[in-house]
């Protein structure tokens, strides 16, 4: 089993093999081939980073309002996949009934529902706000109710057998089992959360990271454009690694290394 340690080296090796494979690509575009657009199309790593540098703080401004309107919206929509989840784990009936329209609402696509979104809010960060909820509901739903729907009925029977009423069975048995399915669903969302937030700056928006990438498009600013996609990565691994980090505290066991004599570390 790779350690810690392996798996920082791992890292490091796929960063730089990746920044090397894009200089020479960009080297061969731009000074072999002599492509007239290769600046735009893949321009040299360096540059970018250098870029990020000369705007960092324009940069992290924008992303930085991006980011928490996507923070919120994801928070808001985690809470209603698990209200959702939760419901239809309570009642067969209901679950037949709200399952369909579950995947309905996914069959929208993000850049149709966003205007409308605006339309009827007239606010640009609500946009944000409900967008990132509506990306976020549906995975977090779907997987809290299979961790829900994964617990052993006879476990369910003895805490019944004991007179222990519904909630507590939710609290003491079905919620903590549940929740490494919730974290599943979390780490999925995440990400999607911030790319909706970012898909809603490109409507006419006054700020946020994804109207640094429109305004890039229209005035040709290849490195700018490319520093703002960059930024835009990074907040969604972030928000990915926040999730891992809120797991590893709710689930310290579940990272635990274990030994060779078969105790966890």
């Amino acid at each position: 089993m790779i350690d810690k340690k392996d798996q920082r080296i791992v890292a490091i090796v796929w960063i730089i093999g990746i920044f090397v494979v894009w200089e020479l690509s960009a080297f061969l575009l731009k000074d072999v081939l002599h492509d007239p657009m290769a600046s735009t199309k893949l321009p040299y790593p360096h540059i970018v980073a250098m870029t990020f540098m000369n705007n960092w703080k324009t940069l992290l401004e924008a992303g930085a309002v991006t980011f928490s309107r996507a923070a919120i919206g994801f928070a808001l929509g985690a809470s209603v996949g698990i209200l959702l989840a939760v419901i239809m784990s309570l009642s067969k009936t209901m679950e037949r009934i709200a399952f369909p329209y579950l995947i309905v609402s996914q069959m929208i696509p993000v850049l149709g529902l966003a205007p409308i979104i605006f339309n009827i809010v007239r606010d640009m960060n609500v946009s944000r706000i409900v967008i990132a909820a509506y990306i976020t509901f549906f995975p977090v739903s779907v997987n809290m109710l299979s961790g829900l729907k994964s617990v052993e009925q006879d476990k369910k029977d003895l805490l019944f057998s004991i007179a222990a009423s519904k909630f507590k069975v939710y609290q003491k048995l079905m919620f903590p089992f549940s929740i490494s399915y919730l974290f599943t669903g979390l780490k999925i969302a995440a990400p999607m959360a911030v790319t909706a937030s970012i898909l809603v700056d490109m409507l006419g928006s006054q700020s946020g990271i994804g109207v640094k990438i429109l305004y890039a498009l229209y005035s040709n600013s290849a490195n700018i454009f490319w520093a703002s996609v960059f930024t835009s990565a990074f907040m969604g691994i972030i928000s990915f690694y926040i999730v891992i980090f809120a797991e590893r505290l709710c689930l310290p066991w579940k990272n635990a290394t274990p030994r060779k004599d078969g105790v966890r570390a």
